[in-house]
């Protein structure tokens, strides 16, 4: 594996934002993970928010086992609590064909949230089957099959401090 992005740059990147999420919802917002790649994502977000946040999550499945995504998405977890008129931001590990945050958030939008936006912490624009809005993205990468930092390939690698190309 080769180190993509380092331990460092991630952490100076999910700092600046926390700060433009919190820009952007002064009197806090509602963080709902996508589980379970955006869980360490998450965590570091969450901390790093100044002001007042709360969670929830909730899980899907595009991938299963591959490392290409199947196309079909499953709601394998749903939300604890309600949307309705709260702000609201997904917080997603990667963006890469865009149907699974399609998918997300068209079931998020009606439920009625005061606002609805995205942070994925990584981007791969090359891969778009549909065109997604997302209004905070960590880095933006080539399309290659990445782990750590919550991602993970056959549930192997979430633990690493960075993100890596994942040799074939």
């Amino acid at each position: 594996m080769n180190v993509l992005i380092s331990t460092e740059d991630i952490q100076r990147r999910v700092r600046e934002m926390a700060q433009e999420i919190a820009r952007d919802h002064p009197d806090g917002v509602h963080l709902v993970a996508v589980l379970k790649g955006a869980f360490v994502f998450l965590s570091d977000l969450a901390r790093a928010l100044p002001g007042s946040c709360s969670l929830d999550f909730m899980a899907v499945s595009s991938y299963g086992k591959s490392t290409s995504s199947s196309g079909q998405v499953q709601l394998l977890k749903d939300l604890d609590s309600g949307l309705e008129n709260r702000p609201v931001v997904i917080v997603e590990d990667i963006v890469d064909t865009g149907l699974t945050l399609t998918y997300l958030q068209d079931i998020l939008r009606a439920r009625a949230p005061r606002s609805l936006k995205t942070a994925c912490l990584l981007s791969k624009p090359s891969r778009r089957k549909v065109e997604v809005q997302v209004e905070y993205i960590g880095f933006t990468i080539e399309d290659k099959f990445v782990v750590g930092y919550g991602l993970d390939h056959a549930e192997k690698y979430r633990n690493l401090p960075y993100i890596a190309v994942l040799d074939a």
